[in-house]
């Protein structure tokens, strides 16, 4: 009898302490264009700029939906708990079914930075692929200079690989920057692992740090 195996997340919502993780709303998408349109994430992703209310509209109802129906991945808004503003995205993407293996890639609204989001929704996200999806290793690609991502890499008990040398496109601010310039920049991705055994004490080095380390609640 032959296994049909699952090539599609289900339709989840994430709670930890501070934050919930869910599928992007409508009501999503003032606050999306607001973030997207930041200069850090200008620079480090590749996001249409400016981005737009067309753009933000076709992510949250085409986009995002699709990662996860049609098996790629899955995109989550992250809100805080208290306020449900949004606070940033995970993305699970590249996922590979038949190694369980997936790529994360994550931003974070400028309001939210230096509070430890990035690294508590992340880490909630690799608990749930490795425990309830069974999951056997989450990658990470952090361009060379982006230094915050490198620290949630870090954070979460990552392990540098390797260096992918020439193999991302940059922004960076011209000359005349002030008027809102941009050009594209080459530079090298540093890659990260994460697998099931290292997500070991990962909860108690967070909370003894005065991190967030509960991440048990989805459904």
């Amino acid at each position: 009898m032959e296994l049909r195996m699952t090539t599609t997340f289900p339709d989840i919502s994430i709670s930890t302490d501070r934050l919930v993780l869910r599928p992007f709303d409508e009501s999503d998408i003032p606050a999306l264009i607001e973030m997207m349109n930041d200069e850090m994430v200008v620079a480090w992703t590749s996001a249409p700029h400016p981005y737009t209310t067309t753009d933000a509209e076709r992510w949250v109802r085409r986009i995002a939906p699709a990662e996860r129906t049609q098996g790629r991945g899955i995109a989550l808004a992250v809100t805080e708990f208290l306020t449900q503003r949004l606070v940033g995205t995970v993305h699970l993407r590249h996922t590979d079914w038949r190694t369980r293996a997936t790529e994360a890639a994550y931003v974070t609204a400028p309001w939210a930075r230096g509070e430890g989001y990035a690294t508590e929704a992340v880490l909630a996200v690799a608990q749930w692929i490795f425990r309830d999806q069974r999951f056997e290793r989450l990658e990470l690609r952090t361009a060379a200079d982006n230094t915050a991502s490198q620290q949630v890499a870090q954070k979460i008990g990552c392990v540098s690989e390797g260096v992918l040398r020439n193999a991302w496109i940059a922004r960076t601010r011209t000359e005349n920057g002030a008027d809102g310039g941009w050009t594209d920049i080459r530079t090298d991705l540093i890659v990260w692992s994460l697998l099931p055994e290292d997500l070991e004490g990962a909860a108690d080095r967070m909370a003894g740090a005065g991190g967030y380390g509960s991440y048990n609640d989805w459904n």
